[in-house]
């Protein structure tokens, strides 16, 4: 692990890039592989491929935080990227695989109420991605949704949306 974490900072190389996060996003599926990742600063490294204008290297990083966030701990880490998650759903193609996989994510950190407030500017977008999107982004925009209407302090935000 520690030494794919070096190669994802050490190469420009989109393909061995996305290979690198495939492999830590698989290891990602153990949880003691989810502690080492951490541990060894792979969360902000592979968060800084969110940044990359490769969509496959961003696809792969966003689905690695994905398997990732399943860890409180790393949680913690993630959600300074929620907002660029966030701006990440709003200007990717409509229902492309990199929209997809931030709202992965974002479901991921919306299950507690913890990192809501993150995601209050991007209601307006899952609103619009609900009534643009395929099944497939809808069923994704909804399980956001599901969990920020859990949250009686999103309630006012929710329904103030301008779509």
């Amino acid at each position: 692990l520690q030494k794919l974490i070096h190669l994802l900072q050490a190469t420009d190389d989109p393909l061995i890039q996305e290979q690198a996060l495939i492999t830590l996003s698989n290891s990602a599926a153990f949880s003691v592989n989810q502690d080492i990742i951490r541990n060894l600063d792979g969360l902000s490294v592979i968060g800084g491929m969110l940044s990359n204008c490769v969509p496959k290297v961003k696809e792969k990083a966003l689905n690695a935080l994905n398997n990732l966030s399943m860890n409180i701990k790393n949680q913690e880490e993630i959600q300074v990227f929620i907002t660029q998650v966030c701006r990440t759903v709003e200007s990717a193609p409509l229902n492309c695989d990199v929209q997809l996989a931030g709202l992965r994510l974002l479901t991921n950190m919306s299950v507690t109420s913890d990192y809501h407030q993150k995601m209050i500017n991007s209601i307006p977008c899952f609103l619009h991605l609900l009534s643009e999107g395929t099944e497939r982004t809808q069923i994704q925009v909804l399980k956001v949704l599901v969990n920020l209407s859990a949250n009686p302090a999103m309630t006012r935000h929710l329904l103030r949306a301008q779509v």
